[in-house]
């Protein structure tokens, strides 16, 4: 699951235009068109399943003709504050029974979306004091759960994705971090002991750890790749975290990946990031199979 890079999960701009929904329908439709009849030499890949269109054709297809979900409609109202100038980095975001107003949609779908939007680095808590924009994001991106849905990985496969990426991340980031990557760190972890009693709050505090270790390494490209591959990690895991029993471990083991990055050990920190995967990673199997059973 800093000078936060932008997120690299995008919500489609073409959801957002100021047009008519029916004006959005026409395009969606153009450009459904546009895919099932491409000009010569721009055909995209993949196995053909009728006529022109192909599986890459229609999950695209797919995910355009999707509906929103009640926290879907969250995060994209916040979108809109942030575009029109109505919320800047700094303000207090509206109560959530306001937002709830304002969307339609029940409180506990505005609590989802505003946790969607923390995850992503957008929103910061402030105890006693309300939720406030911590930042300008790229909100036009896709939604975390389009992607999720898009790519329909398995467990298995986000494991062996976050191993090939997060081992290397923390032992650039014991290499390199320093000042401020190393506060953003430690707070995340704080936060996580703080929230041991609240699963869902936890996650989001484990998804912002990983991302601030990213950006402690010093590379853009890793720490954007790391946006997407959390963000897609936040979308799947917020199903079923409320099942976690392993919540106070998960927390040493960031503590102990944090210590090793203070004190710069790479070997350390890859050692003991890859001790933290394969806990998490068989957490997850046993409360799957906890929930089958």
């Amino acid at each position: 699951m800093t000078a936060r890079p932008r997120s690299a999960v995008r919500l489609s701009r073409e959801h957002h235009n100021h047009g008519s929904q029916a004006d959005a329908a026409m395009a969606r439709a153009s450009s459904s068109s546009d895919r099932a009849h491409p000009p010569a030499g721009d055909r995209r890949p993949g196995r053909r399943v009728s006529g022109d269109l192909s599986v890459a054709d229609r999950r695209w297809i797919t995910r355009s003709s999707r509906p929103m979900s009640a926290s879907e409609q969250v995060v994209r109202h916040v979108r809109r504050l942030v575009e029109l100038g109505e919320l800047r980095m700094g303000d207090r975001l509206p109560a959530e029974r306001l937002l709830a107003v304002q969307t339609g949609v029940s409180r506990s779908s505005v609590r989802v979306g505003l946790r969607a939007l923390s995850a992503m680095g957008v929103l910061q808590s402030r105890h006693g004091a309300g939720t406030f924009i911590s930042h300008a994001p790229s909100l036009e991106s896709e939604s975390l759960e389009f992607l999720a849905a898009l790519h329909g990985v398995s467990r298995d496969e986000m494991f062996e994705a976050r191993r090939m990426l997060e081992i290397g991340v923390a032992g650039l980031a014991a290499e390199r971090a320093e000042g401020h990557g190393l506060v953003a760190i430690a707070d995340e972890v704080t936060s996580m002991f703080a929230s041991l009693e609240d699963a869902q709050t936890f996650l989001v505090h484990d998804i912002r750890f990983h991302r601030a270790l990213a950006a402690a390494a010093g590379n853009p490209i890793l720490a954007a790749v790391m946006e997407m591959v959390s963000g897609i990690f936040y979308e799947t895991r917020r199903q079923n975290v409320d099942r976690a029993t392993d919540l106070r471990e998960a927390a040493e083991m960031h503590r102990r990946i944090y210590n090793a990055v203070r004190l710069h050990d790479p070997s350390a920190a890859r050692t003991a990031m890859y001790e933290h995967l394969t806990l998490s990673e068989r957490a997850q199997v046993n409360e799957e199979a906890t929930r089958e059973g």
